[in-house]
């Protein structure tokens, strides 16, 4: 690829990763022997910041904002994303829901109209529909969460503030197969990331998922979407957990093509609205228990609310996050983006009592997935991911005749048809055929040859269904890199009524991943420790010119309350350290009172002093 613009011509070649400091040989070769060319240099990607800009955004509520300001530990880590220069720019969302206030001061700079749509009204106005008690506000909500616009003094910050974003309304009225689809397929080679928080009743005896049109939507968005690369599609686990309900059972969130994401409360507890399922890819936080604030986000009526919770509340943060790691690789599959949120998600302070290790040495739950996601990890891990080889897919009938299930069921299977196909496991799915006198009594778990065992469905109480099972499929994503060679075991175990029966008439096992070694990419993945030196307790006294030395460790950028500058140690020292802002200032440019550039939550600030008042 040439670039041209006098006098310069700057070349492409594949040959290296953007990123690479090492010349070609090849290449350097080539143009070092040949005579019209005067000079030549390989380029290398360098890493400008903007000068004076605060990496902590000065709206208002931003010091409300305690999942991404640095107030709880750990939060989401978005700063440090920010901090490296990735905010969504050129990345487009859309919220399919019921409807963006599109003109919605902290939303209207960002606004996309080519990624919304008015489906239930058949316009491409997707305004939401007021009066009738106002309750259309949950797209508008959503939407602010992804990217309400940051320091124009309005409201909170939006995870990915220089995204794009666009509103489909398509809940406020009869949802049918057909409206689902066409949400599903708006604009795809526009739209990047499309966020859902819908799905059937989360009453804990539904066991319902897409129609024919859906399902068909959700595969050519992944085949064909955002130029073949695949549309990513953020989907909420769903908020049954007080009806004792399944994500499983839920066949958009259990989707191979959706990630699906859990919520976690401030302090690690599970929220009591949450559902598990081993489908849950990864998890943000909802809401807290300790404080009266919840979400902080854009509201009706160009307000501003800090009272948004729910799995609804948790999905567009996720959303938002893929934001940032698009940015930082525009080049990244559908695929690879699972394969990076699992690499970015952390166990941290998550309470589950079913934390377990699987056959690759990740901790994994049914409630939170892999964990907590990161932005740090996730932007970093996108800047050096080498992609993936292609899905491999093989299906096993593992069922010979019918089988009585009675209290309890095991079959085994052996997949080594597979292993040549596959070497590394991505989704593995379970599709089944039984009948049963109650359906919610029957517990459903799946292990692996590496001794890895994952529960498709736990005891729904509720569900008294005497229809059973009609081929439905059961995803885990559980075995992720496990090589599936081996004996896999279903298990099926009546945990209700003695006098309960029914028969498994069909079980196929249906295995996704690829040929790769996955595995081998981490122990060949170098450890980076970015302090140049420590003291005696370990804590880090120097972290270079690039990174700034705060309480023993090493930041990208200086969190709320401190401000960065030289610590001027010695005339030669080139290190830099956070230092604290005046106790009145959120956010500063200097230790004194005068300095401030933002405030904290109860006081004003003063355009003309820099200074921040109680009111």
């Amino acid at each position: 690829q040439v670039m041209e613009g006098e006098p310069y011509h700057h070349f492409r070649h594949r040959g290296t990763r953007q990123r690479a400091l090492s010349r070609h040989w090849g290449w350097h070769m080539r143009l070092t022997r040949d005579p019209q060319v005067l000079w030549f240099e390989q380029q290398t990607a360098k890493r400008r910041s903007k000068r004076g800009t605060s990496v902590v955004p000065t709206d208002p509520w931003f010091p409300k904002q305690w999942y991404m300001n640095n107030d709880v530990h750990p939060d989401l880590n978005i700063l440090t994303a920010w901090s490296r220069g990735y905010t969504g720019l050129g990345v487009v969302l859309t919220v399919l829901d019921d409807g963006l206030e599109k003109d919605h001061p902290d939303l209207a700079a960002n606004y996309d109209p080519l990624a919304s749509y008015d489906f239930n009204s058949n316009d491409p106005d997707p305004q939401p529909r007021y009066g009738d008690g106002d309750k259309n506000w949950h797209g508008t909500r959503c939407a602010g969460e992804v990217a309400a616009v940051a320091n124009n003094g309005i409201c909170g910050a939006g995870v990915a503030y220089n995204a794009k974003i666009g509103g489909v309304r398509m809940l406020d009225g009869a949802i049918m197969d057909i409206v689902e689809a066409q949400a599903l397929s708006l604009q795809p080679q526009h739209i990047h990331i499309y966020s859902a928080s819908w799905g059937p009743e989360d009453d804990g005896r539904t066991v319902d998922g897409p129609g024919v049109l859906a399902a068909a939507a959700f595969q050519r968005g992944v085949s064909q979407g955002r130029g073949g690369l695949g549309s990513i599609f953020i989907w909420a686990s769903g908020n049954g957990g007080t009806n004792y309900d399944n994500c499983n059972c839920d066949g958009y969130s259990n989707s191979i093509y959706t990630v699906s994401v859990g919520s976690v409360l401030g302090d690690g507890h599970r929220p009591r609205y949450s559902e598990s399922c081993p489908a849950i890819l990864t998890t943000t936080y909802s809401s807290r228990t300790t404080s009266k604030v919840q979400i902080v986000t854009t509201d009706l009526h160009h307000r501003c609310t800090d009272k948004h919770t729910g799995t609804s509340a948790s999905a567009p943060l996720a959303a938002g996050m893929v934001a940032l790691a698009l940015e930082a690789n525009p080049a990244l599959t559908w695929r690879d983006l699972q394969h990076l949120i699992i690499r970015a998600s952390n166990p941290a302070h998550l309470l589950a009592d079913d934390w377990a290790e699987n056959g690759v040495g990740r901790r994994v739950s049914h409630y939170y997935g892999y964990g907590l996601l990161d932005a740090g990890l996730l932007v970093q891990a996108a800047t050096t991911w080498a992609g993936t080889r292609p899905q491999e897919k093989c299906s096993v009938q593992a069922l010979q005749g019918p089988r009585d299930i009675g209290s309890r069921l095991t079959i085994s299977t052996d997949v080594s048809s597979c292993s040549q196909r596959i070497r590394s496991l991505e989704h593995v799915q379970v599709q089944l055929s039984l009948s049963y006198s109650r359906r919610g009594d029957l517990v459903v778990a799946l292990s692996s040859p590496m001794g890895t065992t994952s529960t498709l469905v736990t005891v729904r109480p509720y569900d008294t269904s005497q229809e059973g099972y009609k081929d439905w499929t059961f995803m885990s994503t559980h075995f992720w890199d496990e090589n599936p060679e081996g004996v896999w075991t279903l298990r099926l175990e009546n945990r209700g009524d003695d006098h309960n029966k029914g028969q498994l008439s069909s079980f196929t096992l249906h295995l996704h991943g690829t040929d790769e070694d996955m595995p081998a990419r981490r122990a060949a993945a170098p450890a980076t420790d970015e302090c140049l030196r420590r003291d005696e307790l370990g804590e880090c006294e120097d972290c270079g010119s690039s990174l700034y030395t705060h309480q023993g460790s090493c930041l990208s950028y200086c969190p709320p309350r401190f401000y960065g500058r030289a610590r001027g140690a010695t005339p030669r020292d080139t290190a830099r350290v956070c230092a604290s802002c005046h106790p009145s200032c959120y956010t500063c440019q200097g230790a004194s009172a005068n300095n401030c550039t933002s405030c904290p939550s109860g006081r004003t600030f003063q355009d003309i002093t820099h200074t921040c008042q109680h009111p």
